[in-house]
């Protein structure tokens, strides 16, 4: 079932630009010679990331729709998703209990008013609310539907030429049912762009995926960022 997603300072973030363009690039080489990996990558930016090649590509029109159902907006936002299961859906963007990991990524500027109010904490909510702050704020509204948070890790990244942000994995329940959620929100030293990318899926998904996974998020790059 889809949920809506709390999107902290959405309302400030605007004339986010097509920065990404996905290509397949041959790394990690199997003995049959095939690629092991399909890379995302945007050029402009020198961000990418990579995906195994059974993970399967989210069309756009799908992947836009799934964002205006979940409350967003897909007018003027990059974004792209890949689902490892066999019946491939933007629909599980936001659904829990999904059993095989969904992987969506956007990359976006900020306009003058959310770069100045951008912090750690604010790139930790970006998606969910994940910072007390945010969990408090989101509460009190009495329309978050999702409960049981737990943290199980965060952790701040510095890279090189003033790349910032976090790593976040946590938890969260809906009606009954625990997802696992994985995610990296980065900005530039200017704090006028946004790299975000997240993956999720059961507990016990993530449990049987976290190689996987934790290729596909440690991959995640922002110029020469690691």
């Amino acid at each position: 079932m889809t949920i809506w997603a709390f999107r902290a300072r959405r309302g400030l973030v605007e004339g986010l630009a097509l920065l990404v363009t996905a290509g397949l690039a041959a790394a990690g080489l199997s003995a049959c010679g095939a690629p092991a990996y399909t890379y995302v990558t945007d050029s402009t930016n020198s961000t990418y990331f990579k995906v195994p090649t059974n993970w399967h590509a989210i069309s756009s029109s799908s992947l836009d729709a799934a964002l205006e159902a979940a409350g967003g907006t897909a007018q003027g936002i990059w974004a792209t998703a890949y689902d490892a299961g066999k019946s491939p859906s933007a629909d599980n963007f936001l659904s829990f209990g999904v059993s095989q990991p969904f992987v969506f990524s956007e990359v976006g500027t900020l306009s003058s008013d959310a770069s100045n109010q951008l912090s750690y904490n604010g790139l930790r909510d970006f998606l969910f609310p994940v910072s007390d702050t945010g969990r408090e704020t989101a509460q009190e509204s009495g329309q978050f539907p999702l409960t049981d948070f737990k943290s199980v890790a965060d952790d701040t990244i510095t890279a090189s030429n003033g790349v910032h942000g976090v790593r976040e994995i946590f938890q969260y329940s809906y009606n009954g049912v625990t997802d696992t959620f994985d995610e990296v929100a980065l900005t530039n030293a200017d704090e006028t762009v946004v790299y975000f990318i997240i993956v999720h899926c059961t507990i016990k998904c993530y449990s049987q995926n976290q190689s996987d996974i934790n290729t596909v998020m440690s991959s995640f790059t922002v110029g020469s960022s690691s």
